[in-house]
């Protein structure tokens, strides 16, 4: 029989909900069958935990004596600029953002850089930030210059933002040229040297629903250690990639932007992180609840990590040439073994994606739903389907006075 997610909400507010995480579903369901477990069971819990580019956050930072405006001006947190084309006091703070004259930011090999992500997860962590700024004057905002420390408990708001997380699958890195090379997928050595990828598989959120059948617009979500909610589809959403017969995407397919209050969250669940060569971003926990509504529904969370395939891509020339063409095709459980076969070649695999935090945080939601401290929520739109037409384009660029 079908149940709804009021009716999972009762049992939650009544301490009676039975919830299982993600990895662990998978041996219910083989022991017990799909239909009586599907009775049984009323939430599945996912997560993941790794680098999430398309981050930042946003603050209202207050009023000076006597007032600045912002909005038009120059503004720093620890030398790192954040964008403050808004108004008054609202700034926003991109994770991939540097210092413009930190000279560990000038991508050499062996040199680690310090961004816009060190700084969402110090300020998380309650440490002090030099904010630095400057601003034309007017009448109303006649004040020019600000140089201050300011801590997070002492912002009107500050919000984590993501335009594009969770990524629903993703490619799997290797260099075919003579030399190495460093990328947002790590440190890829030459001649095929390593692989590395980045998902946390069969736990992670929309490989969970693949078909996105319960997670939409408006779901409330485990956010860098608080609560958050998906708040639209993100960026680069590509649904209509080739899939298993389950459903599950064999490319990168669906993402989420997602918000939440950053006062509530952990810097063990928001952490600033260097990429060697490359530069800097967010490594962001979410975790996402799957309400078992059917068989169905629960049917789609007892993937594998050997039922989840991923396109083996050389980012010496086909990633930044963005050719179709990949090299092989890998299961997640072969990945994790930590060696897989290419083009009769075995190979070393790392993952940039912590599997031991994604299980943590699996658990961290079972744990509070379990508790009765976090109820579901439905979701007021559903994300872009299959046959919605959304897909990921490429810039169609179009020269400017006849310049190429």
């Amino acid at each position: 029989m079908a149940k709804t997610i009021e009716e999972i909400n009762q049992k939650i507010r009544s301490g009676q909900a039975v919830v299982f995480t993600a990895e662990e579903i998978i041996g219910v369901v083989k022991e017990h069958g799909l239909k009586k477990t599907a009775a049984l069971v009323d939430v599945v819990t996912t997560g993941t935990f790794g680098p999430m580019c398309s981050s930042g956050a946003y603050f209202n930072i207050g009023h000076t004596k006597p007032r600045i405006k912002l909005g038009g001006g120059k503004v720093s947190l620890n030398d790192v600029p954040a964008y403050a084309g808004f108004a008054a006091v609202d700034v926003m703070l991109g994770a991939n953002a540097l210092p413009e004259d930190d000279p560990r930011n000038r991508f050499h090999p062996g040199e680690f850089n310090y961004g816009g992500g060190h700084v969402i997860e110090e300020l998380v962590a309650g440490k002090d930030i030099k904010l630095t700024a400057t601003a034309y004057g007017t009448d109303c905002y006649p004040r020019k210059k600000l140089e201050t420390w300011i801590n997070l408990r002492d912002m009107n708001e500050a919000v984590l933002f993501n335009m594009r997380n969770a990524y629903q699958n993703y490619n799997v890195a290797v260099n075919l040229s003579d030399k190495t090379i460093y990328t947002y997928m790590g440190t890829l050595k030459a001649n095929m040297g390593n692989v590395t990828y980045c998902s946390a598989g069969q736990l992670s959120p929309l490989l969970n629903d693949p078909m996105y059948k319960t997670i939409g617009i408006g779901t409330k979500i485990f956010l860098g250690g608080g609560e958050g909610f998906i708040a639209w589809h993100g960026t680069q959403f590509n649904p209509a990639v080739p899939r298993t017969e389950s459903g599950v995407p064999k490319r990168g397919a669906g993402t989420l932007a997602v918000i939440g209050d950053l006062k509530q969250m952990s810097s063990r669940y928001l952490v600033g992180t260097s990429m060697l060569g490359y530069g800097v971003t967010v490594s962001v926990g979410i975790g996402v609840p799957i309400p078992i509504l059917d068989e169905d529904v629960l049917r789609y969370t007892t993937v594998t990590d050997d039922d989840i395939f991923a396109a083996v891509v050389d980012y010496s020339d086909a990633y930044p040439n963005v050719k179709p063409e990949v090299v092989g095709e890998v299961s997640y459980g072969e990945l994790k073994t930590g060696k897989v076969k290419i083009n009769g070649r075995e190979v070393p695999t790392a993952s940039l994606s912590s599997y031991p935090r994604a299980r943590e945080i699996a658990m961290i939601l079972k744990d509070r739903i379990t508790n009765g401290k976090f109820e579901l929520t439905s979701p007021v739109a559903a994300l872009p389907g299959i046959e919605s037409g959304v897909k990921f384009k490429l810039l169609n660029e179009r020269p400017i006075n006849g310049e190429k």
